[in-house]
């Protein structure tokens, strides 16, 4: 089954109107809202503005009441796995059982040296990826969890209230073709990516990847969710060209990105959903 979320940027944006893009994409028929997880603004010009992911996360799923909040993608090297196990319960609890945890190895050049996260090597980030999803899968189904981990050691750490969701949405981001997507074929939900273009492009060919990995740790590949976040084209045309090629390369989870806030935007472009799961339908060959 389709769904399609919007991106929910929280940079350069009053709270006020923030509020009211969450309530236009809850009452227009989005199934999901997400937000990034970034210290400073992103783009050409990385100042202004900017909330911190988590607690807007939770003002999000109290203020909407029907569709899905999420992280697209949290940073792992912000927070500890036992502490954000603890917050992703809570936000599950606050939106009672909408939340969809996306999770990625992190880093960022233009802030990681000032917050003292500069000189991790790919490798030990994605290990560091592949330890807390084991940790946070254990934190919310085990009355304890004990972990000897290289990069994270636990000891009889108990973690209560469990998520509402049972299993709780973990969603990976990785596109490393040897270690990043063998991680997400063995621990997630679903897998999340990114394109700046409005087709699939090298992201099909990482799909079969993927699909190697998911064959060679004995997962069925169709098990996997997988997630894709795209900028908004201009014309309801293009959006729904956009979402055939999507579908046609296997994505079950699209990502609206909006250039700039989107306020303006998100009304217009849920008015165009039927058709857009129509035309899902037609060329993913779903029912």
């Amino acid at each position: 089954m389709l769904t399609i979320g919007w991106k929910a940027s929280p940079q350069h944006f009053t709270i006020g109107d923030y509020r009211e893009l969450w309530r236009l994409v809850d009452a227009g028929g989005f199934d999901s809202c997400w937000v990034f997880d970034h210290l400073r603004p992103m783009g050409r010009d990385r100042s202004g503005d900017i909330f911190e992911a988590w607690t807007i996360l939770a003002a999000m799923a109290e203020a909407t009441s029907r569709v899905r909040v999420g992280t697209l993608v949290s940073s792992n090297l912000y927070r500890h796995p036992a502490l954000l196990a603890k917050m992703a319960a809570t936000v599950d609890h606050v939106s009672g059982g909408r939340l969809d945890l996306g999770l990625g190895a992190g880093g960022d050049p233009g802030i990681d040296p000032a917050i003292g996260l500069a000189g991790l090597s790919g490798r030990e980030r994605v290990e560091r990826l592949n330890e807390s999803a084991q940790i946070l899968r254990s934190l919310w189904t085990r009355p304890v969890t004990t972990f000897p981990g290289k990069h994270y050691q636990l000891l009889e750490v108990p973690a209560d209230p469990k998520p509402v969701q049972q299993p709780m949405p973990l969603w990976l981001a990785s596109n490393g073709e040897r270690r990043g997507l063998r991680v997400v074929a063995e621990r997630a939900t679903g897998w999340l990516t990114a394109t700046f273009d409005t087709a699939p492009g090298d992201l099909a060919r990482l799909m079969g990847v993927l699909n190697q990995h998911c064959e060679a740790v004995g997962r069925d590949p169709g098990t996997l969710r997988r997630g894709v976040q795209f900028p908004v084209p201009e014309s309801d045309d293009e959006i729904l060209e956009a979402v055939g090629a999507f579908g046609r390369a296997g994505f079950t989870d699209l990502v609206l990105m909006p250039r700039g806030g989107g306020l303006d935007r998100v009304a217009a472009v849920g008015t165009l959903l039927p058709r857009m799961r129509e035309c899902f339908k037609t060329a993913s060959g779903t029912s």
